[in-house]
């Protein structure tokens, strides 16, 4: 019966209220031929769900429209990128400068703390994608239930997160390949034409080659974090290497914690470097042969993604390796696998071969998160695009639902990995002040949604809707979004203070406080720059409630109230243990 009320749900005649409306352009007759259609611009297709004049502002009369980007992503595909998607230096490499910095119980503090965050936000996110699976979601949502200024900062805010964390990966995976002796005498350019040109090419196959290339990567992924948790616990209780009994010792000597509280704030923005990315299954929605059912189960499985890929292979890391381990601070930049703890917490216990392996990971997950990088900042431009937020070209969609000017402008933003080629001083520096512009948008980013979240529960209520009629609900509710709200925001307090004030700081000149605080505050200014800028600009106003609209943008499927009162029958009589398994995945 399940089934059945899937494939209805999935039908054709559910898929989406505007394809009927789509229009066949002529076919070449040749494969060649149309291959090189399938690069032409489709005219009929529009990111955004309304069409907008040369001045932004909606048309009256709304030309039909057919969906723009190809709805080609499964369900498995989204439940991979949700799980382990995004997974990458933030986890495997940058959460050995945090350890350092704030000590074992700081690392799993603050990584708890943002998981926590992110589960509220991610459910959030769910609930309106699902109802609302439109390209380019953050900026459009912030746009819609907000202000458009916002929305414009937003867009903007989270293209240029993933085109710095293009080169920033590639250079990381440069970097990665130093941990082998036989490497170091290549130069370092050939390696990141190599990755360059694979991401390019990956992403070039449509969101198809991104979903098949994400589903690999993070089935590596999640298997090796899987892996270290089982060798962890071995290596901890004396089962494996030359440590003998470790348990918890290194949380007495040297301790717990590194540099008190200051310390543990400063690990926030490394905890929210490493959780970003999560956010793009709301972004992969649009793209989704059925978002209503592939959604929520994949949102609901960044729960294990916090709770198990990072508390406890975190808690294990902290365990392993003491937080003044000289190695963890010896690495060449925060992308240096041999300052990753993962590396160390095996290398330590003296098995030799496994730490190759994890740096094999290591540089997959490199990869997939620039793959990833091409994906979100491409499809944010050509959403920005077609609201006038960005220039028109960006919009291009070619007619196999390509995004083409877009994936093109973030690839070449990829170039910027040939920063290499200046030497390793410079290079640092260059990932410092990328790592420094990617790193707190994340939390501006998650923030929005919940504000989105929250206006939009209140307009739907004013509008006279029930939460019954909503095909999914966030289990957080709109509590756990304020509550996300309000830790977004004390994050970013938190981060100010350790960013005005660091640890050391007495003894820092003043040009060091300075560039120290913009390395890890630089994307306040420029959102706030961004949104007065546009809001002067173009004088637009906070939405009031009752303007918000709640209808555009809807994936309309025929006889949805009687599907999901017909599936809420069905789980009223689910044993206790199948509701439970059903909740959280």
């Amino acid at each position: 019966m399940e089934k059945d009320l899937e494939a209805r749900a999935g039908s054709p005649d559910g898929s989406s209220d505007v394809s009927q409306d789509k229009v066949e352009l002529p076919r070449s007759p040749t494969a060649i031929g149309r291959f090189v259609d399938g690069f032409k611009r489709n005219p009929n297709a529009r990111v955004t769900v309304q069409a907008i004049d040369a001045n932004g502002r909606i048309l009256k009369d709304q030309p039909p429209a057919e969906p723009a980007l190809a709805m080609k992503l499964k369900q498995r595909h989204l439940q991979m990128i949700a799980i382990g998607g995004s997974i990458g230096t933030g986890l495997f490499v940058g959460s050995g400068s945090a350890l350092a910095n704030g000590g074992p119980a700081s690392l799993v503090i603050a990584y708890g703390l943002i998981g926590m965050t992110l589960y509220c936000t991610t459910h959030a996110l769910g609930e309106l994608a699902v109802q609302y699976p439109v390209a380019g979601a953050f900026s459009v949502y912030a746009s819609r239930f907000i202000d458009e200024a916002w929305g414009f900062a937003m867009g903007w805010n989270y293209a240029l997160q993933w085109l710095v964390t293009l080169p920033l990966e590639i250079v990381a995976a440069s970097l990665t390949l130093d941990f082998w002796p036989g490497s170091r005498d290549t130069n370092a350019a050939a390696w990141v034409t190599i990755f360059l040109v694979v991401i390019i090419l990956i992403n070039f196959f449509g969101v198809r080659g991104y979903g098949e290339a994400e589903f690999v990567f993070s089935v590596i992924k999640v298997l090796a974090v899987l892996g270290f948790i089982i060798l962890g616990i071995i290596i901890n209780t004396g089962g494996v290497g030359n440590q003998g009994y470790v348990g918890a010792h290194y949380w007495y000597n040297p301790g717990a914690f590194n540099h008190g509280f200051k310390g543990l704030c400063s690990v926030f923005v490394t905890a929210a470097f490493s959780f970003s990315g999560t956010e793009l299954v709301g972004l992969a929605a649009a793209e989704t042969e059925n978002p209503r059912i592939a959604l929520p189960t994949a949102v609901k499985q960044v729960f294990w993604r916090i709770a198990l890929f990072y508390l406890v292979s975190l808690t294990i890391v902290g365990v392993l390796v003491p937080y003044d381990d000289p190695s963890l601070l010896n690495g060449t930049s925060s992308a240096d696998a041999n300052a990753s703890p993962f590396v160390i917490a095996v290398r330590n216990a003296g098995i030799d071969a496994v730490p190759s392996i994890m740096n094999v990971v290591i540089l997959i997950a490199v990869l997939s998160v620039g793959n990833s990088s091409v994906y979100g900042a491409s499809r944010t431009l050509a959403a920005l695009a077609d609201m006038g937020q960005a220039p028109r070209i960006l919009g291009y969609i070619d007619r196999e639902g390509r995004p083409l000017v877009a994936i093109i402008v973030s690839s070449l933003l990829g170039f910027l990995c040939y920063i290499v080629a200046a030497g390793s001083d410079t290079t640092t520096e260059a990932f410092n002040w990328m790592i420094a512009i990617s790193g707190l948008a994340a939390i501006f980013t998650w923030g929005t949604i919940c504000i989105c979240h929250i206006r939009f529960r209140r307009a739907w209520r004013m509008a006279g809707h029930t939460l019954d009629e909503l095909a999914f609900k966030s289990q957080a509710t709109v509590y756990g979004s304020w509550a996300g709200l309000t830790m977004n925001c004390l994050i970013l307090v938190a981060q100010f203070w350790t960013g005005f004030a660091p640890v050391g700081y007495a003894e820092m000149s003043a040009s060091e406080l300075v560039k120290g605080f913009f390395e890890v505050y630089l994307a306040a200014p420029l959102v706030i720059a961004m949104y007065i800028g546009y809001k002067f600009w173009y004088k637009t106003k906070i939405r009031r409630t009752g303007e918000i609209d709640i209808t555009s943008g809807r994936r309309e499927i025929e006889n949805l109230q009687e599907i999901l009162e017909e599936e809420r029958r069905i789980q009223r009589s689910w044993p206790w243990w199948k509701k439970i398994w059903k909740t959280v995945c």
